[in-house]
């Protein structure tokens, strides 16, 4: 099979040099890549060390190589065009239609899917201008990433610093599995919330209970809602995993902590899917000192306290008419039965119910379940990688919140 074809745009901001770490990961991974800088990006990264790490001669002027007629070939065979970092300028070519270089042509000839990275100071990411072009961007079916909050340049810090090049890399592989449907966003306009990761209930300073979730499927189904333009807020649980690119993510530790940033996200949702592993219960007393061990003696019995059933609430008590609550059940018998039961009782739209165990599920990158709808309808997901039960699910939200609009 033929490798992909991606172009890497890169402009003229200080992050050009992480770009770098993005093109390995493309090239390593069986891409073909061609990377398009501008005239500025040269001044952060040379041409030699494009070339080197592509495979390929940097294409750099549209005079260059006229023969191929570079800035229509370019984009015309590509199957995914990726700007990073895009600067604010950048942004404002692309979404004006300006052609004053080889990357800009390219922009205008490419008929694939567009990714834009952007990398810039705060007060410049916030400008009206900026926030503009962006929207138009959208609106034209390009994903266009939110920057990271973080350290930028000198001294300042805020929004604007240059997502992980590995989670770019990440959306990459979800816009390039969707092929033709990608230039499609189903989910522009729409802002969807996802918990993920699993809560931990303290017993004293250094012990918890908790348990095995690693947070792969809400990152998961985070990453592919961007791939579809949505806009999307995370509230992870306890998780190792670095944050997805374009995505608000909200940290959290407890299962009341989680319910307190969720209800404060869904107010103005589209979608709400609860991925998490929320404990059902938390200890009565926290021992502000850890507990001991004394010779001779038993421990005193641990009590416990019921957690608010967050998926429940927000169930019966919408943020906003026509919002969609997905709901996640993890069973160990009896899977379907106990499934169709808890669709039943929660009062969510849809219900993924999956068989959890040892190396089942939690900590793997692949999953099966069946996502249980309320008009009984049922639909089967086969055992493969957290990505494909998450385009399922978004592929069963889309229709029925066109529905719930009309």
């Amino acid at each position: 099979m033929d490798k992909p074809k991606v172009v890497l745009g890169v402009s003229g901001g200080i992050a050009a040099y992480k770009a770098c770490e993005l093109l390995r990961r493309l090239t390593e991974s069986g891409h073909d890549v061609r990377v398009v800088p501008t005239a500025a990006a040269l001044h952060f990264v040379g041409e030699a060390t494009w070339s080197a790490l592509s495979g390929h001669p940097a294409a750099t002027e549209v005079w260059e190589s006229v023969h191929e007629v570079p800035h229509v070939r370019i984009g015309q065979s590509a199957d995914l065009v990726v700007v990073a970092p895009a600067t604010a300028d950048m942004l404002a070519k692309a979404a004006h239609g300006l052609a004053d270089d080889l990357l800009t042509n390219t922009l205008l000839t490419a008929r694939c899917p567009v990714i834009f990275a952007p990398a810039m100071h705060t007060e410049m990411w916030e400008h009206p201008a900026t926030q503009e072009n962006v929207a138009t961007l959208r609106r034209r079916g390009a994903v266009v990433v939110d920057p990271a909050v973080g350290r930028l340049t000198g001294v300042d810090t805020g929004k604007g610093r240059f997502p992980d090049p590995a989670e770019i890399f990440e959306l990459c592989r979800r816009v390039l599995a969707r092929g033709d449907r990608a230039l499609t966003q189903d989910l522009a306009g729409r802002h969807v919330v996802i918990s993920a990761g699993g809560t931990r209930e303290p017993l004293d300073p250094v012990r918890y209970l908790g348990n095995r979730s690693s947070g792969k499927q809400g990152y998961a189904l985070a990453r592919t809602a961007v791939a579809r333009g949505a806009r999307v807020t995370l509230v992870a649980g306890n998780t190792e995993l670095p944050d997805p690119a374009g995505v608000d993510v909200v940290h959290v530790g407890t299962a009341l902590q989680l319910r307190e940033a969720v209800l404060k996200a869904a107010a103005d949702a589209d979608a709400v899917v609860m991925a998490a592993a929320v404990a059902d219960f938390r200890p009565t007393v926290y021992a502000t000192g850890k507990i001991k061990k004394r010779d001779g003696q038993e421990p005193d019995p641990v009590t416990l306290v019921r957690n608010p059933d967050i998926l429940a609430e927000i169930s019966s008590e919408r943020a906003r008419p026509g919002q969609l609550v997905v709901g996640f059940a993890a069973e160990t018998d009896e899977v379907l039965a106990n499934g169709r039961a808890k669709l039943a009782r929660k009062g969510c739209d849809l219900l993924v119910v999956n068989e959890v165990g040892e190396h089942r599920a939690f900590g793997s990158a692949e999953n099966e379940a069946v996502i249980l709808a309320t008009d009984g309808t049922e639909t089967p997901v086969p055992y493969g990688p957290k990505e494909d039960l998450a385009e399922t699910v978004w592929d069963l939200v889309v229709p029925r919140l066109a529905e719930n609009r009309r």
